[in-house]
């Protein structure tokens, strides 16, 4: 009997071994609930940092491809003609002079011209072309007789654009602020920077965040923004040369004009010619005497042959039935006639 109750007492030492620790074991699942929170934290914020990834990707994509739509839509070429100041002296009265620069200025703006370059066939001063062909004072009484150009940098004072052309206001703003802008709109623009006064520009307007505004917001771009961005006509330039070949010379393009066309009764049908794509393309018109007149006038030239001067050297009318075209008529016939052939060419892109 002795001996078998000493043989139970181990197993009650063993029981007492085996007895739970409560309090450690509370702590043991404590920190191994907050381990499997923090675990499940880290996925959660793992699976945001991914889904806003994914979101910031896509966001990006999206402005990418409005920007190239922008892109898309723009106009990366441009439309230069050149044409003699001497066509207003066959102009019979001032009235006649006039509208006859008004047709001009009608006929480049229906066909989206961007630069019309008056060259001085005479070899005469260039100052005289600004008096003949831009008057300032009285000759601008018979101004009200023009047919407005009404394109589309021409706004009417309610008219909803993305952009418009304006002058900087000599108005007092806050340092940082910008200048004040006058658009043509019953509301003043104020733009993202300090300018002169007088100076003219050409302004992206900002959608009002709240009509009742006293003034709307714009950014000031280049004036070919319109047109390299959103693809709109804005209007022409104006060049005046000294001669023919300083219509080619004082070209403003960096890389020139890469396509010239004269214009002429003894050119190559235009009903036959394949233009090549182009950035920069220049139409040059004659005056009474042809664009033979300009050449032998130019003492920059030693040719007689002006078909020499151009790439192309077109007869836009063939079999024509009057005598002679004018130049204002032959600007319409000519422009009227290339357009199909200019589309095609731009169709593809230059890499220049």
């Amino acid at each position: 009997m002795a001996d078998g109750s000493e043989a139970k007492r181990p197993k009650g030492v063993q029981v007492e071994d085996r007895k739970v620790n409560w309090r450690r074991w509370k702590q043991e699942r404590k920190a191994e609930k907050k381990k499997w929170k923090e675990l499940n934290l880290l996925k959660k914020l793992e699976k945001q940092r991914v889904r806003e990834l994914a979101e910031k990707q896509a966001e990006e994509e999206q402005q990418q491809q409005q920007q190239e739509e922008e892109e898309d839509k723009g106009r990366h070429y441009t439309l230069s003609v050149a044409l003699p100041g001497s066509i207003l002296n066959n102009a019979q009265s001032l009235e006649l002079r006039t509208y006859l620069a008004g047709q001009i200025a009608r006929a480049c703006a229906i066909f989206c011209v961007d630069e019309i370059v008056v060259f001085d066939e005479h070899g005469e001063d260039a100052k005289y072309l600004r008096k003949s062909f831009f008057p300032k004072h009285g000759d601008l009484q018979f101004a009200g007789l023009l047919n407005p150009l009404d394109s589309p940098h021409h706004m009417r004072v309610d008219e909803d654009s993305e952009y418009r052309e304006g002058v900087v206001l000599d108005r007092p703003s806050k340092p940082g602020r910008g200048s004040f802008v006058n658009c043509g709109m019953k509301k003043e623009v104020q733009i993202d920077k300090q300018l002169k006064p007088g100076l003219r520009v050409t302004v992206r307007l900002q959608e009002p965040q709240n009509p009742e505004t006293k003034v709307r917001k714009g950014t000031v771009v280049s004036s070919h923004h319109p047109r390299t961005v959103s693809g709109l006509y804005w209007g022409y330039s104006v060049r005046l040369a000294s001669c023919l070949s300083a219509v080619f010379s004082e070209c403003p393009f960096k890389e020139g004009y890469d396509v010239s066309i004269g214009t002429s009764e003894r050119g190559n049908s235009v009903d036959q010619v394949t233009l090549p794509s182009f950035r920069h393309m220049l139409v040059v018109f004659g005056g009474l005497q042809g664009l033979e007149a300009g050449v032998d006038a130019d003492p920059n030239l030693e040719v007689t042959d002006p078909s020499v001067l151009f790439d192309f050297y077109l007869n836009t009318c063939p079999s024509q039935g009057s005598r002679t075209i004018r130049t204002e008529e032959a600007l319409l016939i000519s422009l009227s006639a290339l357009r199909p052939h200019i589309d095609e060419a731009v169709k593809t892109p230059t890499d220049s």
